[in-house]
């Protein structure tokens, strides 16, 4: 069995806040994003990989379906949380601060942007 050693996450500054990696395997990563209010997270979607997204604290809005032309929003409030398997359109906007965990599939990297604020569609580009 391997040994467990404490480790320090690391950060990863975004245009619409930042990320705290906190656990990368081979199996899982989880993460916790911090998104300032009035900013959004790019829509998009992952080929393969799944994530469960937990809302900590704040509030935000989550455009979710199975094709960019089939979205709905949904409120999540602190203790909501919402699963996003492989090809889920999603975008996460922040209505005030807000720290979400999210725990997935190690496919960090799998990012296909169909919109962007900040000018990264179609990039997997932090």
């Amino acid at each position: 069995m391997p040994e467990s050693v404490p480790h320090k996450p690391r950060t990863v500054e975004k245009p619409w806040g930042h990320e705290t990696i906190y656990a990368e395997t081979d199996r899982y990563a989880g993460k916790v994003l911090f998104v300032a209010k009035g900013r959004r997270l790019s829509l998009q979607y992952h080929e393969r990989k799944s994530e469960t997204m937990y809302l900590l604290r704040g509030h935000v809005r989550m455009t979710v379906g199975p094709a960019a032309d089939a979205l709905r929003d949904v409120a999540l409030r602190p203790g909501d949380a919402i699963d996003l398997p492989a090809g889920t359109v999603h975008r996460v906007e922040a209505i005030e601060d807000s720290e979400i965990l999210e725990t997935s599939t190690p496919e960090l990297d799998d990012v296909i942007r169909l919109a962007d604020d900040f000018g990264r569609e179609g990039t997997s580009a932090p």
